[in-house]
């Protein structure tokens, strides 16, 4: 008797939703490896599925990096961050130190920094769009909070300056550069993330008070004026 050729087994047909959800997760991967001038077809083919049946779902490649922003940036967004810092029953220290392992829990992922990077570097607003949120709702607050510790007038007698920003930036940019050193060097950390959040809150709480309150006290510098041609 001749024996029966061995079938393929069946493809597994995804839900619409399912489909969708896979193509997010590998578009993901994707543009953190390649940048987001990686080529939707190569895409597709790293998916097993036709160029066509990709557009079907995302109609265009700016579609498909607008849902993978909202996904890898804004749905990992934790509201609880904001509650956190404003949570005057705990030190300032205690809050900030917890802020911040929560949220480079978030960042310090491969993916998450890569994109951010990638998105700079190829004049995308992504970032800029996410340095805004930041700054509205994560490093305004920190300035109100590091006032209200000191004794300082709070943000209705006196407006948050850009400078006071800056100096919150300081903090932000050297806890968020121990992922860059980690996932975008591949440089070997010399300590945990925790210890270098301490370290930086530490350093800044240090050092804070003198410049704030000299930064309080000048109070918003005026508009300039454009010169005169």
């Amino acid at each position: 008797m001749r024996k029966r050729a061995r079938s393929a087994p069946p493809r597994t047909r995804l839900s619409p939703a399912a489909r969708e959800r896979l193509i997010v997760e590998e578009a993901i991967r994707f543009f953190a490896e390649a940048g987001f001038g990686g080529q939707t077809r190569e895409l597709s083919r790293r998916l097993g599925i036709t160029q066509p049946l990709l557009y079907r779902y995302f109609p265009s490649k700016q579609a498909l990096i607008e849902r993978v922003y909202r996904e890898v940036f804004l749905a990992r967004w934790d509201p609880t961050w904001e509650t956190l810092l404003e949570d005057r029953t705990r030190r300032l220290r205690d809050r900030l130190i917890g802020f911040y392992r929560r949220y480079s829990a978030v960042i310090f992922r491969p993916e998450w920094i890569r994109l951010y990077m990638y998105s700079g570097l190829a004049g995308m607003d992504l970032n800029r769009r996410y340095i805004d949120l930041l700054e509205r709702l994560l490093l305004r607050r920190i300035c109100i909070e590091l006032r209200a510790e000191l004794g300082l007038p709070g943000e209705d007698d006196i407006p948050i300056t850009p400078d006071e920003i800056e100096l919150v930036w300081v903090l932000h940019a050297g806890i968020f550069y121990y992922g860059v050193r980690k996932f975008i060097y591949g440089a070997k950390a010399r300590q945990r993330p925790d210890r270098t959040i301490e370290h930086a809150i530490d350093s800044m709480l240090g050092g804070a008070p003198k410049v704030l309150r000299a930064l309080v006290a000048r109070g918003p510098r005026p508009a300039k004026r454009p010169r005169r041609r």
